[in-house]
């Protein structure tokens, strides 16, 4: 029996089809991956049958990319995977502002498959708006009047 079996097998995300025409469907690690997007992606509130589910990220949209946004973050993120993704255990979450662009927070997610050794990290890109419009747009805004 393989380590990662009891992961079991769901429908791919995002929904497609196979080459056959039929429900493209994911196992083992994907379906672990995909799960964690999936909540990561999902705010409280979306789903009728289940208002609780999912990760509070877009409370953070407007905040500034700062340390503070980061800690919190990082907490929101844990709290939700720990509760809505029983097949892992998450070791650590770190938030970091991409240097290339300061409205992109980049959360790294350290996680052991539970039943086994498999250690793993996935990157999930989160975006902010910035708190204040570009100056070009505004000037252009300004022109308009």
């Amino acid at each position: 029996m393989d380590t990662t079996d009891f992961i079991g097998t769901g429908w791919n995300w995002p929904l497609g089809t196979d080459a056959t025409g039929a429900i493209a469907m994911a196992s083992g690690v994907s379906e672990l991956e995909q799960a964690i997007y999936l909540i990561l992606s999902t705010s409280p509130g979306e789903r009728p049958m289940r208002p609780e589910f999912g990760c509070r990220l877009a409370d953070f949209i407007f905040a500034n990319a700062d340390a503070t946004t980061a800690g919190l973050v990082a907490h929101e993120v844990r709290v939700a995977l720990t509760r809505w993704e029983p097949r892992i255990a998450v070791e650590d979450v770190t938030v970091t502002i991409a240097t290339d662009d300061p409205s992109t927070l980049l959360i790294d997610i350290s996680y052991r498959i539970l039943h086994s050794y498999d250690r793993r990290n996935l990157v999930f890109p989160f975006y902010l708006i910035p708190e204040h419009e570009p100056e070009g747009l505004l000037q252009s805004e300004d022109a308009a009047s």
